[in-house]
C-alpha cells in the first residue's frame, strides 16, 4: 500500500470518527497549552447577511463553547438588519448584543478581536481593510476583490498588519480537495492537460429579494456608505439588495461561483492566475432588469508564463436555468481523470491502460473516503451551515487561537479575484484578458480594466 493511499485511509477514519480534517487537528486540551486560550474571543459581525445568517450562524454555533468564542456586536448600515442581527446573535449567545449603525462604531467601541465579514461583493476587500486596520483577525467571504486596486489595497493591508485572514474559500477545508491536492502533487496523476467546471441551477429567485425591497427605505440606511469607492448613482433598493444582478457591485456568476471552483484550479495546479481569458455568454432566460449575465461560459489558459510551450485549458460554464444544481470540477491528463463530483481518481480517458499503470494511476483511489464522510459541495442558496463551511469557519477560529496560517489565506483570495476580474473584463470588454505581472493589472485591448 503506497503513502498517498495511506493518507486517504487515515483521512476516512479521521471523517469517520467526527474528526475535523484540515492541515491541523485539534482537540480542545490542546488549546490549554496556547498562552491566552483561557480568554475569550470577541467577535463582531459585519454585515448580517443572508450568508451570515444561513451559514456563518450554525457553523459558528458548532464550535464556539469548546474555542471559547463570543459575538458580542453587530454593524450593518440598514436599521432593520442591525435590529435583525443583534436580536438574533442575543438569542443565541443568551446576553445582549450591540447593534452599531457602521464599522466606524464598531471598531471605536474597541469591543471586538475577530470579525465576520460577509457584505455586498464589491465591499469584501474594502471591509476586510478596516477589519485589520483596526486590529481585528477576519472571516472574510468570497469574492475577494471585484478591481485590481481593490484586490491590491487588500493585500498590502492584511500582509502589513500580519492579522489571520480567511478567505471564504471553504473548499480548502475539504478532506476531498485535500486528498485530490495531495495526489496531483504526488505526480501520480500526470501533468494537468484540462479542468471542466461547471455550475449550474433552475432557481428563479436566486439572488432576487423581492418581498424585502418594499421596506428598505433610503432614510433607514447609509446609501453613500453602501456604494464606498463605486461611482455614484441615485439610492437604488435593487442594487442594494439584489447587487448580485449588476455590475460594478458584483461580477454575478463569476464572482459568486467560479471565484470558488478557479481557487481550486490554482491550489492543485501552484499557479496563480490564469495566462489569458475570454467569454461569452448573455441574459437568455431571467429579462427581470438585470445587467449580469444568467449564463456564461469562460477560456482560460493556464501555465508558466516563461514557457508558453506548457501548460493546460480550464472551462468554466454556469447557467441559471435548467440546472441540476451539482457544482462539477473535473481534472484531466493524459493518463486518466479526476472527477470531485464522484471523488473517483481513474484511467478513464487515458491514452493507454499501459501508460495510466505506468503512472501509477489506480481507479476508485479517491472513493477510499466513503461518501458518508465526503464534504460535498451545496448549491443552494443556504447552505445552512454545510460541512465544508462548519470547517472552514472552525479552521479560522483554531487559527485565531493558534496563529498559525488558515486553510484559505489572503493570497488564495488574491489570487481567484485576479482570476475573476479578468472574466468579468473579457465579459464587458469582448476582448480576451491578461495580466500584467509588473504593473498588477488585468488587460483588455491594451487597456487596464476597471468598470
Amino acid at each position: 500500500m503506497d503513502n498517498s493511499r495511506r493518507t486517504f485511509i487515515r483521512q476516512a477514519a479521521l471523517a469517520g470518527a467526527g474528526a475535523m480534517i484540515t492541515k491541523t487537528a485539534w482537540s480542545a486540551s490542546s488549546y490549554k497549552r496556547i498562552i491566552g486560550a483561557n480568554d475569550r474571543v470577541r467577535v463582531g459581525v459585519v454585515g448580517f447577511s443572508d450568508r451570515h445568517k444561513g451559514s456563518h450562524i450554525p457553523s459558528f454555533m458548532n464550535h464556539y463553547k469548546e474555542l471559547n468564542f463570543d459575538v458580542v456586536g453587530v454593524s450593518d448600515i440598514w436599521k432593520n438588519r442591525r435590529e435583525e442581527g443583534a436580536a438574533t446573535w442575543k438569542n443565541k449567545m443568551q446576553h445582549d448584543v450591540k447593534a452599531y449603525r457602521n464599522n466606524e462604531e464598531l471598531y471605536d467601541s474597541k469591543t471586538v478581536d475577530a470579525v465576520f465579514i460577509s457584505t455586498a461583493d464589491f465591499q469584501h476587500a474594502r471591509h476586510a481593510i478596516e477589519a485589520v486596520k483596526a486590529g481585528c483577525d477576519a472571516y472574510v467571504e468570497k469574492p475577494f476583490a471585484e478591481t485590481m486596486e481593490d484586490n491590491r489595497a487588500a493585500l498590502k493591508a492584511i500582509k502589513e498588519s500580519g492579522k489571520i485572514v480567511q478567505i471564504g474559500s471553504q473548499r480548502r477545508s475539504g478532506d476531498n480537495y485535500h486528498a485530490a491536492n495531495d495526489f496531483i502533487k504526488s505526480g501520480k496523476f500526470g501533468p494537468i492537460t484540462m479542468v471542466e467546471l461547471t455550475w449550474n441551477v433552475n432557481q428563479p429567485g436566486r439572488w432576487r429579494r423581492p418581498e424585502l425591497l418594499a421596506t428598505l427605505k433610503e432614510e433607514d440606511t447609509d446609501w453613500k456608505r453602501f456604494i464606498m469607492n463605486r461611482p455614484y448613482e441615485a439610492f437604488d433598493p435593487r442594487k442594494y439588495l439584489e447587487y448580485r444582478l449588476f455590475w460594478p457591485y458584483s461580477s454575478g456568476l463569476a464572482g459568486q461561483w467560479m471565484s470558488h471552483q478557479i481557487d481550486t484550479v490554482h491550489w492543485f495546479s501552484g499557479l496563480k492566475h490564469p495566462r489569458s481569458v475570454v467569454a461569452n455568454g448573455g441574459i437568455y432566460m431571467w429579462k427581470d432588469g438585470r445587467k449580469n449575465w444568467d449564463t456564461i461560459l469562460a477560456a482560460f489558459d493556464y501555465g508558466p508564463l516563461d514557457d508558453p510551450s506548457t501548460g493546460f485549458q480550464v472551462t468554466f460554464g454556469s447557467r441559471m436555468h435548467n440546472g441540476d444544481e451539482h457544482p462539477a470540477e473535473i481534472y484531466y491528463s493524459n493518463g486518466g481523470e479526476l472527477n470531485l463530483i464522484t471523488n473517483k481518481v481513474s484511467p478513464e480517458g487515458g491514452l493507454t491502460e499501459k501508460m495510466a499503470a505506468a503512472m501509477k494511476m489506480q481507479p476508485n483511489l479517491l472513493p477510499e473516503i466513503s461518501l458518508a464522510n465526503t464534504q460535498a459541495v451545496v448549491a443552494s442558496a443556504n447552505t445552512g451551515g454545510d460541512i465544508l463551511t462548519s470547517n472552514h469557519v472552525r479552521n479560522w477560529m483554531e487559527c485565531v487561537r493558534s496563529r498559525k496560517i488558515p486553510n484559505a489565506p489572503v493570497e488564495a483570495g488574491y489570487s481567484h479575484s485576479i482570476a475573476n476580474i479578468m472574466t468579468n473584463a473579457a465579459v464587458h470588454t469582448g476582448y480576451k484578458a491578461t495580466f500584467d505581472e509588473t504593473t498588477q493589472e488585468v488587460m483588455a485591448n491594451g487597456k487596464v480594466f476597471k468598470y
